[in-house]
């Protein structure tokens, strides 16, 4: 039986203050996506995709990915999609001005995987915005947005329910796990995120 939580591998290799997170060293495995078939899903309760993947080989992939997802998988997604692969999914749009204003991230509903995150440790890192993203993955019929970027509000993150109880989450910057070494409230998500793809899973 494969372990519950699958990470589908980068070019960047998975951070090590994730890797070492006691959930993940647990219940986690990674491979590539060249490698991804039917029998890789195989009692897996989520799929993490990192954002510097190969997407025209997730492409490729697109019935088997879907096919997971509407049989009640879920699913996290990082970075600007280029190859959309997945129905729902459309091209990046990156902000139109990077300016202060429009790098300003703000919550739109609460979710527990940014529970106790204060927007001000997304939209600065170090004292410099822009590291948690700078445009977004445009959001589908019935996703609901949790963080907006910049005037407009534009949608940097969202969650997708699906029927059969799966359900999408994108985010439209870095990595997510990219902050479970950093000194900040940001710290919160990458256990938080876990904890909430184990939901229904004895931990």
């Amino acid at each position: 039986m494969h372990p519950p939580l699958l990470f589908i591998e980068g070019v960047a290799p998975l951070g090590q203050a994730f890797f070492h997170l006691p959930l993940w060293r647990e219940y986690g495995r990674a491979i590539r996506v060249y490698d991804l078939d039917a029998q890789c899903l195989e009692g897996v309760q989520a799929v993490l995709v990192a954002g510097h993947v190969d997407q025209r080989a997730l492409q490729a992939r697109q019935s088997l990915l879907d096919h997971y997802l509407q049989q009640g998988g879920s699913m996290v997604i990082n970075g600007h999609v280029a190859y959309p692969f997945l129905p729902m999914l459309r091209p990046f749009v990156p902000l139109a001005e990077r300016n202060m204003a429009g790098l300003q991230v703000q919550r739109l509903m609460e979710h527990p995987v940014f529970r106790g995150v204060d927007t001000y440790d997304l939209t600065y890192r170090r004292g410099v915005a822009g590291f948690y993203g700078r445009g977004h993955n445009p959001l589908p019929p019935g996703a609901k947005a949790i963080h907006g970027i910049g005037p407009q509000a534009l949608p940097l993150d969202w969650e997708l329910p699906l029927a059969g109880a799966g359900r999408l989450l994108v985010h439209g910057g870095n990595d997510l796990w990219m902050y479970a070494a950093d000194n900040t409230s940001a710290r919160r998500i990458a256990p938080q995120l876990l904890e909430w793809l184990l939901e229904g899973v004895t931990v």
